[in-house]
């Protein structure tokens, strides 16, 4: 496909071989393309790097789906979201020439919400999902058979997503067939040094992220 097709605004960098496994960056409410970069390149070292700006602004802030509210979500909107980013993330391996089969998301906050709904209303998208301080989005009925690994990251003194919710999201996922992981950290909604060192442990772990 050519670069018209690549509907968000974005940043790509290209990993250290052809093979490499590709990390999609997803910022949350009122960041951009360039916040999880540094992160991306500290917790991936080699593989190759996709991170779009998400396309809804909230009083000028962007994210990547509209809300009615703090933790209310326009399902309506989330859906056709999801879907577009998922065909940007195909439309971006075909210009980028990246194995659209070998992509890890790792997001945060509103992004780690549109990851979630990613892999629940178009499966083959992701192959595994770092989620920091996700919550549910939504729940298709039917719900899809998963085939990713998922590390959720969460704080127990969050204010805005609580134990509870983890638990929701990692239920959720698991009935759906995904591999999960759920790591709660003596935080509230910001990330720490915990979360990057137990995401950077699962991931090598994991083998996610292996060529």
């Amino acid at each position: 496909m050519s670069a018209p097709d690549l509907t968000f605004t974005h940043i790509f960098t290209p990993g250290a071989a052809s093979s490499t496994p590709t990390l999609l960056l997803l910022h949350g409410t009122g960041g951009n393309e360039h916040d999880l970069m540094p992160l991306g390149n500290a917790l991936a070292a080699g593989a190759n790097l996709l991170s779009p700006r998400g396309k809804v602004l909230e009083n000028g802030m962007p994210r990547f789906f509209r809300r009615h509210a703090e933790g209310v979500f326009d399902e309506q909107d989330l859906r056709g979201r999801a879907l577009d980013l998922a065909d940007f993330v195909s439309a971006a391996a075909t210009h980028y020439g990246f194995d659209p089969a070998r992509v890890t998301a790792l997001g945060y906050s509103n992004g780690a919400n549109i990851a979630s709904a990613v892999m629940l209303l178009r499966p083959d998208t992701l192959r595994a999902a770092v989620l920091f301080r996700g919550m549910v989005p939504l729940v298709p009925d039917p719900l899809p058979s998963l085939h990713a690994r998922v590390l959720v990251s969460n704080g127990r003194a969050d204010p805005i997503v609580s134990v509870a919710e983890t638990e929701r999201l990692a239920s959720l996922l698991r009935r759906a067939g995904a591999d999960v992981d759920v790591r709660l950290h003596p935080a509230g909604h910001q990330l720490t040094q915990a979360d990057l060192a137990a995401a950077q442990a699962w991931l090598r772990s994991e083998s996610v992220l292996s060529s």
